[in-house]
């Protein structure tokens, strides 16, 4: 079932650049995260980055890889909308698709409809597409995938969600040293959007083993 075996591995959304995005089906609902760091090299280009998209009033998308390429998809999709979750997903699906040669993006699409509730699509670089419970991306996710296969419940609540997100995403900030900055949460439902940012100094605390 959700957070079980399947989830593991090649099912896991691996996407690219400095970064860590992840979104959660909840009970009535999604929550997305992400970390704030843009790189450019080495350099930190900007340590307060909102990866979180709004694409539609109840549908998000959180971007992974080259910047410039991902904010024109979600541009592209944005003005072709119909408001389903699943058409955003397979918009961005047919523009991964078609420019795989050029892009270097890796996309979650995450929100909430009338006719489906809270649904989480994952677009890796390539273009394929597929709805999981709980998909990570970008180039911290690699440290979290343990942590999500022992923390991720089907059907938790809002709050459940927030929690396991944050701190998922505190563990790869952590670990990765090209996602860093504030986490920034959102939850999507019926209800409308709740945005959330914690700061760094407002992250628990993880005991390094180094």
């Amino acid at each position: 079932g959700p957070g079980g075996s399947q989830h593991r591995g090649e099912s896991w959304f691996r996407g690219a650049g400095s970064t860590t995005i992840m979104a959660v089906e909840y009970d009535g609902g999604v929550v997305i995260g992400a970390d704030s760091r843009t790189t450019t090299g080495a350099y930190i280009a900007n340590r307060v980055t909102d990866k979180l998209t709004p694409i539609h009033e109840r549908i998000f998308c959180c971007r992974s890889g080259s910047a410039a390429d991902t904010q024109a998809i979600a541009e592209v999709v944005a003005y072709q909308l119909a408001p389903l979750v699943e058409t955003a997903a397979h918009l961005f699906k047919a523009s991964c698709y078609r420019y795989r040669e050029e892009l270097t993006a890796g996309i979650l699409v995450a929100g909430w409809d009338r006719r489906r509730g809270g649904q989480v699509y994952c677009v890796p670089i390539g273009g394929m597409l597929v709805r999981q419970p709980v998909s990570v991306g970008g180039s911290g996710s690699t440290y979290i995938y343990g942590f999500m296969d022992s923390n991720y419940k089907p059907n938790m609540t809002k709050e459940q969600s927030f929690v396991c997100n944050y701190r998922a995403l505190t563990l790869a900030m952590e670990r990765d040293g090209s996602s860093g900055g504030v986490v920034r949460l959102a939850s999507i439902s019926e209800s409308g959007v709740e945005r959330r940012v914690i700061l760094g100094n407002q992250l628990p605390k993880i005991v390094s083993t180094h």
